[in-house]
């Protein structure tokens, strides 16, 4: 019996999309896998900002590629940003050379939409990499020790106010947390500064925070921040920052030298893909197998792609870890199937429900079948974040500096660390 040729497989982004692919066609020698990243590592975006506000270590996040295809034959990781998609060629274009392949996969997921607003593109802090939440973890930092030194009482409220645009999970679990910071760690490590202690503002557009949760999940959200203190602005855009000033919607202005971006994405641009495949939010129109429309080797799964074919999601998928988890893994029975000559399996999203954190021992849980708040559900979403991340070591770590934050209210995190760019 003749072998058929092993087909080369590029797979551009190691997000939850691309690495779940990868993974299950880790040690099949009918395809020989190439995932491309700018990053030498996967990281889990979930749990971003509990490294931007010095509660974990980014490396409890994040794990190398390279170590993760150790000992799996025909897994190869190639470094280097896409560049350009070449398909009348079949080859990709990367900042570091370009590629060869039979199919290609574009995982490369989203980056922050600051919807043409320069100032804030310029001044915000965004919230989607390993190197956005490092930074701002410094920036938060240095602030809070720029206030200590203040001797005016405006520019001491200016450098410990913070204002959070975006009420989702992310916005949310970032206001929060810096609210338990500010309650628990901040008086005790400056003293000085805590009658002067600045405020957290978190501004949303919508009417309500957690738009895409249920409206249990909705109120708990906002009553467990307010209880908080936190500042909760609803129906009000930011429309400029300018001179550590935020200017809102309805022209009001909170002077606050940390504006968090954690509103918007749109998805990577793919650069040599025909305008008609792209549609709102620069996603990537897909068919029920995640083909993209008018190629029969381009695929495209997770955030960067729409697919209006699934009946229970007519306007496209949301933009969640497990949406891009079953497409990857599908996609790699698909691509089995479609070298064994079989029919490829469509995709129909499985909903497990979604969750939010929103302070310590404070959680909400939807279900498909029934919503839950409180200790259990925050116990629930601990116990969550943990199965995915990469790696025995990360998972014990991460429990381990946990447990003991949680119990101490004192993480040791709270290093500030700026690497020299003069001696490079």
């Amino acid at each position: 019996m003749k072998m058929s040729p092993t087909k080369k497989v590029v797979i551009v982004g190691g997000g939850f999309a691309g690495l779940n692919l990868a993974k299950k066609l880790a040690n099949n020698n009918q395809f020989d896998v190439t995932l491309v990243d700018k990053n030498n590592y996967h990281f889990f975006p979930p749990l971003l900002y509990q490294v931007s506000t010095a509660f974990i270590e980014a490396s409890n996040i994040s794990y190398p590629f390279r170590r993760m295809f150790q000992g799996k034959k025909n897994l190869s990781f190639y470094m280097g940003g896409l560049l350009q998609v070449n398909p009348e060629l079949n080859t990709i274009d990367t900042e570091n050379g370009s590629l060869p392949y039979d199919y290609l996969v574009l995982a490369m997921g989203t980056e922050t939409n600051f919807f043409g607003l320069e100032n804030v593109k310029a001044k915000a802090l965004p919230m989607k990499s390993i190197d956005d939440a490092l930074h701002m973890r410094n920036h938060v930092l240095l602030k809070l020790e720029e206030a200590v030194r203040a001797t005016n009482i405006r520019d001491k409220e200016r450098l410990g106010n913070v204002v959070i645009a975006g009420g989702g999970p992310t916005g949310v679990e970032i206001a929060g947390m810096l609210a338990e910071m500010g309650k628990n760690i901040i008086a005790k490590d400056y003293p000085t500064a805590k009658n002067a202690q600045g405020k957290i503002y978190l501004v949303d557009s919508g009417d309500t925070l957690l738009g895409p949760m249920s409206k249990k999940s909705q109120d708990e959200a906002y009553n467990v921040l307010h209880k908080l203190g936190v500042k909760i602005h609803l129906d009000t855009l930011v429309k400029d920052y300018v001179d550590d000033k935020v200017i809102l919607g309805n022209g009001e202005t909170i002077n606050s030298s940390t504006l968090i971006w954690a509103t918007g994405v749109i998805a990577k641009s793919v650069p040599g893909l025909p305008a008609e495949v792209i549609t709102r939010g620069r996603r990537i129109l897909v068919d029920d197998y995640n083909k993209v429309n008018s190629y029969n080797n381009i695929f495209a799964i997770g955030d960067q792609c729409m697919q209006i074919t699934d009946l229970k999601f007519p306007n496209g998928h949301p933009q969640l870890a497990q949406v891009a988890i079953q497409q990857g893994k599908l996609l790699a029975k698909n691509l089995v199937n479609i070298i064994s000559s079989k029919p490829p399996i469509p995709f129909i999203y499985n909903d497990r429900g979604s969750m939010a954190i929103i302070s310590k021992f404070k959680a909400v849980v939807d279900l498909p079948k029934g919503f839950f708040k409180g200790f259990f559900a925050w116990l629930v979403w601990l116990f969550i974040h943990i199965i995915p991340i990469a790696g025995f070591r990360n998972k014990a770590k991460l429990a381990f500096n946990w447990f003991w934050s949680f119990v101490t209210n004192d993480p040791t995190l709270r290093l500030i660390i700026r690497p020299d760019k003069g001696n490079k």
